[in-house]
Formats: C-alpha cells, sequence, structure tokens
C-alpha cells in the first residue's frame, strides 16, 4: 500500500470539513497539493487564468454557501495575487481557507527565488496564518485553518514548504462534527424588552442586513405581524422580494426614496445582521439592533436594545410574542409609495434611446431573467442602476461589498454555478470591470458552466467620470478602448451577442439563455447617468 503524503492529508482533511471545490493555478512549489487534489474522488480543482480570480471565487463560493472557500497557489508571485480576493472575503465576512506553496525548508530566509516573508504578508488581514513546518503539525494546522475561518467568518492562511508537501505522514482524519460552536444564541430577558418596545411603537420599521440574508421568510412574517415597511441594505438586496406589499427597497446611496422616507419618518428601527455602513447610513435614533457579532452591535453609536443572538432565533422568539396589528393607513401609503416608484423606474426606463440606457437595461433584465436566479454584480455604474433600478424578485444577489472590487462579477458567477449548478447564473457587469478579470470567461469554457454575462459596455470608467465631475476635475484617463466582448466570447468557445439598439436586447437575452453554454451579452450603453 502506498504511503499517503502530507499534501493528501491536508486535501482529505479539508474535503472531511465539506470542502468541494479548490480554485487555483497549479507551479513548482505547490505541485504536491495540486496532485493531491487531483487524486481525491471528492475535491475538484478549479484552474483558473490569473490567482485574483481563484481567491474571489473562493470567496464568492464561501458568501454564497456559508461553506470554507478554498485557493490554491505558489509561493511568491501567486501568493501576492490572491491578496485583493481575500481581502474582499476579510471584509465581507466570508470565510475562506488559502494554502500557498513555500520553497524548501533549507532555503526560507536568505531571498531564494520566488522566496518571500508570506508570514508577515498574510499576517495584517487573516485571522489564522501559520506554516506547517513539520509533518506532525497538520492535521492540527488544518483543522485550526478551518475553524477559524468559519467561527471568525474570516480568511484563513497556511504555508506549506514543498519539502513538506512530500513527506510520508500517517494520521487520522477529524471530522467537522463536535468542532464547531451552536451559534444559535439569544438572552431571553432582551427579547421580553424588544418585544414591549414593539408593541409600544406606532412606526416600526425593519431593517434587514446581510446576517439576516437566510431569514427572508421570517422577516417577513413578522413585518406582517406587526405592519411594518421592510428595507435592506444593497448586500441584503432579495432578501426578501421587493415586488412584496411592505417591501420598499434598498437604503442608501443606490437605494430608494422611498425606504428613505420611511425610515427617517420611523419611531423604531428593527436592525437584523447590519454592519451600519456610512453606504447605507442608517440614522441615530430608538432602535433594536440584533447581530451575532458583538463588535457590529452599537459599532457607530448607542443602541437602545443591542441583542447579541443570531438573527433566525431572534425572528423567531419575537414573532411568538409581539402583538398583531392592523394598520391599514400604512398599507396604503406603502401602496402608494411604490406606485410612484415604479412610475419612476418605467419613465427613466426610454426603450428608445440608443446607446441603451442603463435604467431600461435593468427592465429588460428583470422580465427575461428567472425570478429564482443567482445574480453577480460588480462594482462600477452597472450596481448603481442595479441597485437602484432592479426589483428583485425571489434571485439571490453576490457582490464585493466593503472592498468593492472591480472585477468581483465574472469569478463570483463561476464560483455560483458550481455551487449551484442547477440555478440560472447572470454576472451584470461593466466594460472595465470585466476587461480586469476576461481571461477567466475561458474558465467557464472549461468546465462548460453556462454562466449569462451582461456588459454593460460603456467604452468608460464611468463611475470614475462621475466622482471626477462632483470634485471639480475634468475628465480624464477614464475613456476605454475596448475588443469585441461578443466576439471574444465566440472565439473562446462559448456564445456571444453584441446588442445597438434596443428592440435588440430581450432577444440576445433570451437567445443567451436557450444556448446553453457560456454567453456575453455586450450591451452598447450610455455613459450618462440621466
Amino acid at each position: 500500500m502506498q504511503e499517503r503524503r502530507v499534501s493528501e492529508v491536508i486535501v482529505d482533511q479539508l474535503a472531511a470539513w465539506g470542502v468541494e471545490y479548490i480554485f487555483g493555478l497549479p507551479g513548482t512549489t505547490c505541485l504536491g497539493i495540486v496532485n493531491a487534489i487531483r487524486k481525491h474522488d471528492k475535491v475538484q480543482f478549479i484552474k483558473v487564468r490569473h490567482e485574483e480570480a481563484a481567491a474571489l471565487m473562493a470567496s464568492a463560493y464561501a458568501k454564497l454557501t456559508g461553506k470554507v472557500g478554498v485557493c490554491v497557489t505558489i509561493a511568491g508571485p501567486g501568493a501576492t495575487n490572491l491578496i485583493t480576493g481575500l481581502y474582499d472575503a476579510k471584509m465581507d465576512r466570508a470565510p475562506v481557507v488559502a494554502l500557498t506553496g513555500q520553497v524548501k525548508l533549507q532555503y526560507i530566509g536568505p531571498g531564494s527565488f520566488q522566496e518571500i516573508d508570506q508570514d508577515v504578508l498574510f499576517n495584517s488581514f487573516c485571522s489564522f496564518n501559520k506554516t506547517i513546518n513539520s509533518k506532525e503539525q497538520t492535521i492540527e494546522l488544518v483543522t485550526l485553518a478551518l475553524k477559524h475561518a468559519l467561527v471568525e467568518r474570516g480568511v484563513s492562511h497556511l504555508t506549506i514548504p514543498n519539502d513538506v508537501q512530500k513527506e510520508a505522514l500517517e494520521a487520522r482524519i477529524e471530522p467537522l462534527n463536535g468542532r464547531i460552536p451552536d451559534f444559535r444564541i439569544v438572552n431571553t430577558d432582551l427579547i421580553e424588552r424588544a418585544v414591549r418596545l414593539i408593541d409600544e411603537a406606532e412606526h416600526p420599521v425593519i431593517i434587514a442586513g446581510w446576517g439576516a440574508r437566510s431569514h427572508g421568510d421570517t422577516l417577513l412574517k413578522l413585518a406582517e405581524r406587526i405592519k411594518a415597511p421592510i428595507i435592506t441594505t444593497y448586500r441584503a438586496k432579495g432578501v426578501v422580494p421587493e415586488d412584496h406589499d411592505l417591501a420598499l427597497g434598498v437604503l442608501g446611496d443606490v437605494g430608494t426614496p422611498m425606504a428613505r422616507r420611511f425610515v427617517n419618518a420611523a419611531d423604531l428601527l428593527l436592525v437584523f445582521g447590519s454592519s451600519y455602513s456610512e453606504k447605507t447610513n442608517i440614522p441615530r435614533k430608538q432602535s433594536i439592533q440584533v447581530d451575532i457579532d458583538p463588535m457590529n452591535l452599537a459599532k457607530e453609536f448607542p443602541i437602545d436594545l443591542p441583542i447579541l443572538g443570531e438573527c433566525g432565533v431572534v425572528l423567531t422568539r419575537l414573532l411568538e410574542r409581539v402583538k398583531e396589528r392592523e394598520n391599514q393607513r400604512l398599507l396604503e401609503d406603502v401602496r402608494k409609495e411604490k406606485e410612484k416608484w415604479y412610475a419612476q423606474l418605467e419613465k427613466e426606463a426610454d426603450g428608445r434611446a440608443a446607446p441603451l440606457r442603463g435604467p431600461f437595461i435593468m427592465k429588460v433584465l428583470r422580465e427575461t431573467m428567472d425570478p429564482m436566479a443567482i445574480i453577480t454584480v460588480d462594482v462600477g455604474d452597472n450596481s448603481f442602476w442595479f441597485g437602484r433600478n432592479f426589483v428583485m424578485k425571489q434571485q439571490r444577489l453576490l457582490m464585493s461589498g466593503y472592498l468593492a472590487t472591480m472585477g468581483f462579477g465574472l469569478p463570483a458567477a463561476i464560483a455560483a454555478k458550481l455551487a449551484v449548478p442547477d440555478k440560472q447564473v447572470v454576472c451584470i457587469t461593466g466594460d472595465g470591470g470585466f476587461a480586469q478579470v476576461m481571461g477567466d470567461f475561458l474558465t467557464a469554457v472549461e468546465h462548460n458552466l453556462d454562466i449569462i454575462v451582461v456588459i454593460l459596455n460603456n467604452k468608460e470608467l464611468a463611475m470614475i467620470s462621475m466622482e471626477q465631475r462632483m470634485e471639480g476635475y475634468p475628465k480624464f484617463a477614464t475613456e476605454l478602448k475596448n475588443p469585441n466582448f461578443a466576439e471574444y466570447a465566440i472565439s473562446s468557445g462559448g456564445v456571444g451577442f453584441n446588442v445597438h439598439k434596443p428592440d435588440e436586447l430581450k432577444d440576445a437575452l433570451e437567445d443567451a439563455i436557450a444556448a446553453k453554454k457560456p454567453a456575453i451579452v455586450d450591451v452598447e450603453t450610455d455613459p450618462k447617468r440621466f
């Protein structure tokens, strides 16, 4: 019987904790790990064209599934290329484990070929960062890396020197069961205080953040019981269907005016799983805040009733205790506000203008897309139009929240399609963001992932142009010279469609969906907002 190697034990341990995909690139100092993945029957290696994409895929996979996302690459330049994607995971609290190779132990220190101080590099942002210097450490350090990522919802990093990967090792694989605490906790006394505040409030409003993403149905039940409008942060867009009678859309920079109006008029805010980003700008007023992370509670200012607990548990307890109320006037006010807002969106969606306007593109997308699709949104003007003008049904959204890195959309779509292959996956991106990672469209082709990439191609870094105007600078260095992205898709082995006129968009989207291949819909888009 062939001896197992350290690299094989590492992959076995990852698999035992539910890891199904590892994103990365092979190279000299990680060949042992990559070979162990090749031989494993439960873990698939997803080869990328750039290490940043591997880290972004791991981050997106973790955000979507709640499982650990894993990426792997070589020492030196491979490790440095991971940083943007790993910072996205850190800032959006996604559990990710990064594995990097390293030169042989005997060469660490004097500055060998591709040797960098990876401990210092990763220390600044990782929850857990260690080097496996001896084979005896393997199981303990791998399980600790996984546990830190899951419990602290952050990034763990392990460096594995090339020679250590190849050492023979027989070790017992540790199961996940019994290693992660149950976070379904709540302080019952605080629930009773919350119930009193809710029952006494005349104009309560619910704000749902990313931390409440798994509890849309319960949020709606609470909203219906106490007759409270429900609003989300941008990252939580779609946690509840935005066409629900009590849903008022997104609060914040790209939100709806009706969301801000009702929040400002509220006498009690019930905030579930929000980190109080300055982009959301939740006002300082009487509030109940629920979060599993104690550092998020009252982070920006004092909160009347901060509750440390898991949002689903707290919501269930509140539903059992709060009084049901009727408020026909509120329902009528919400209905009128939504009618006005939908009329505004319809007015903005000019179906005659060419190049196509952002609001019109969002309208056609909303009419064409599967109501249960997964949507990945890149950073740029495309995200402005999506946040403001796309009305979510039961779709799920993935985005780069706090880091807001361009180039997130395509890798996230690839990760989402791997994670949930039976779901339609649509990436909404700009020409600037797509061009940063377009090489990995080939990854989608290689794995036959029928994602639909919709590029709002305005031949400009339009959001930056807007920022230049707002700050009094002349427009400079924001024009883009682009290839024909549809032809690029075809030459890569996918399908591609160019859209120059409004009446071409719906047919192009329907053809892209029907193709059942990786698709790009390249939409000539007006760079002006209004």
